[in-house]
């Protein structure tokens, strides 16, 4: 093969020749701290989700209906930027990996979680209910040893202990234990569908930005619960009654914009992309600190007081969450991420050796 003699002047420059500085990835500290704050922001938008819902429920509304359109609306709010953030990248659309990662995202971790969670509480009380789908993060443990040889440490051991003797005490099960097999067996398919949102999300194979992936996912969800509300798989009741939160009388609208926009695009957006940050094991168990944000916004919200006991269980999941994080390793990959595959550069696309740096 001949070679050039002459060398690409700095105006035209080659592929070869640009820059890779400006697709480096962030270094491990920085993904952590960020990481961190995107999963908080998901477990305390997530948390809001009870004490505004429990308003509509009170006024008629049936939990169905509330997270149909918490959850439509929430894709529609993010429609708009999912489809900017797709530029160059729709190709990606036409791999089967990725509509699979879109079909169980949306079918098992938002439709799936949703609905199996009702019909476990048709069944079991809620606090058994809610226990039983925050097993999930042992479910993403146990699928990281299966699956990826990532056989659980002893602080990891102690960090589950942790949070599940957190959990007991911040959802008062040992108080109101009501068990039948049918509700346990919907209790565990909706932890299933919670490992599955930190499992998939935390993957980046399908190379889809956190928002695209999220309003995706939670379209499939809004559709798969609309579909199960007509079915009258469950009751599908809408009330236009004022609803009372923290003191006041608000139009049904307020605290259903709430869900959707707060509770539902938020929450997706910032959980999907703190799982890819964190990995899903260590995502999982943050995650648990979205009940300790439902009872403290169901105090400001609602009026209701913790007792001494859900605080004391807030700071054993807290002593959990520490576990977890701490049995890694520095460097330690997360298997199920994937690297992400190349997107397709744009026609008008600027060339990266004369790109001007982000503000």
């Amino acid at each position: 093969m001949a070679t050039s003699t002459t060398s690409p002047t700095p105006s035209s420059p080659t592929p070869s020749s640009r820059t890779p500085t400006l697709t480096t990835r962030p270094s491990a500290r920085r993904l952590l701290v960020v990481g961190l704050l995107l999963a908080v922001v998901s477990a305390a938008t997530f948390g809001t989700a009870g004490a505004v819902a429990k308003g509509l429920l009170v006024q008629g509304w049936s939990p169905a209906a509330a997270v149909t359109l918490r959850i439509l609306i929430g894709a529609l709010v993010l429609m708009v930027p999912a489809v900017v953030s797709m530029r160059g990248r729709w190709h990606l659309l036409r791999r089967p990996g990725t509509l699979a990662h879109i079909g169980i995202f949306g079918g098992l971790a938002v439709a799936g979680c949703q609905l199996f969670y009702f019909l476990a509480v048709e069944q079991l009380s809620v606090g058994v209910a809610l226990m039983l789908e925050y097993l999930g993060p042992i479910l993403v443990v146990a699928w990281l040893w299966l699956m990826h040889g990532q056989r659980p440490r002893t602080l990891t051991v102690a960090g589950v202990v942790l949070a599940l003797v957190g959990l007991l005490l911040v959802l008062d099960v040992l108080g109101d234990v009501q068990v039948n097999t049918a509700g346990v067996v919907w209790g565990l398919l909706a932890a299933v569908g919670l490992a599955v949102f930190f499992v998939i999300g935390a993957d980046e194979s399908n190379g889809l930005p956190p928002v695209a992936f999220s309003a995706f996912g939670m379209a499939i969800g809004a559709v798969a619960l609309a579909l199960a509300g007509l079915l009258r798989v469950v009751p599908f009741r809408v009330s236009t009654e004022p609803v009372a939160l923290a003191g006041a009388q608000l139009p049904w609208w307020v605290p259903v914009l709430w869900l959707g926009v707060v509770a539902a695009a938020v929450a997706y957006v910032a959980g999907i992309a703190a799982n890819r940050r964190l990995g899903a094991k260590v995502a999982s168990f943050v995650g648990l600190t979205e009940v300790m944000f439902a009872v403290l916004w169901a105090w400001l919200l609602l009026g209701e007081l913790p007792a001494p006991v859900q605080l004391l269980g807030g700071l054993l999941i807290l002593a959990g969450v520490m576990a977890v994080k701490a049995d890694e390793r520095p460097g330690e990959p997360h298997p199920e991420v994937e690297p992400l595959p190349e997107v397709e550069p744009l026609a008008d696309a600027q060339p990266l050796a004369d790109a001007q740096p982000s503000a």
